[in-house]
């Protein structure tokens, strides 16, 4: 039987513990509880997200700031239907539901303060989002206008999908096809970023 306190001590790899994923705005706003139905499956997925994507990220770049991370099915619905910016429980892109039975899926909506300094100083999110592609095995990756946040989301088939809502809005890359830009395109836009660094974290 887990207990709120110790769901929040489960560290999810060698970065993150759980706790750091069930704060919710809405939650606290509206008095609604972010706890999971399944915690073993939430934890799971959680897991080989943070040690799949978020765990690179941030020995690569420093501090991942995680802005929106785990929501159950019921606070997710109601920030749907009250205009929250949360997606449909049933869209096929929701990365924040990680304990549906039938959906193999966890994400974040994260913030890498390293880029986000350079974004406000007009740098173009294309750059991030090349990265990302060439580097890790992700999802599906949607880019917001503020801070140059993200959704990152981990699924057993990585499809490598980008979306964005910042200029120029649409799908940079579609899941499963080439990207329009060239290797060393790609390459000469993060040819500042800093070296790539791949852990194996503690078993």
């Amino acid at each position: 039987m887990w207990s709120l306190e110790t769901l929040g001590r489960v560290r999810l790899s060698r970065h993150f513990f759980m706790r750091e994923f069930l704060y919710s705005e809405i939650g606290n706003f509206h008095q609604r509880q972010n706890i999971p139905d399944t915690p073993d499956l939430a934890i799971a997925r959680g897991r080989a997200f943070c040690e799949t994507l978020l765990d690179p990220l941030q020995e690569t770049f420093g501090r991942i700031a995680v802005r929106s991370g785990y929501r159950s099915a019921t606070l997710n619905r109601f920030g749907n239907e009250h205009g929250l910016n949360c997606a449909r429980n049933d869209y096929p892109l929701e990365c924040h539901i990680w304990d549906l039975p039938a959906v193999e899926v966890a994400g974040a909506s994260i913030v890498i303060p390293w880029f986000a300094d350079q974004y406000d100083q007009g740098r173009d999110w294309r750059d991030l989002a090349w990265w990302l592609y060439d580097h890790l095995p992700f999802a599906e990756a949607w880019f917001f206008p503020k801070l140059c946040a993200f959704n990152l989301a981990w699924r057993p088939d990585p499809q490598r999908r980008i979306d964005s809502y910042i200029a120029p809005r649409g799908t940079l890359v579609r899941a499963g096809q080439a990207p329009g830009e060239p290797l060393e395109e790609r390459r000469a836009r993060y040819g500042d970023f800093p070296t790539f660094r791949g852990i194996v974290s503690p078993s």
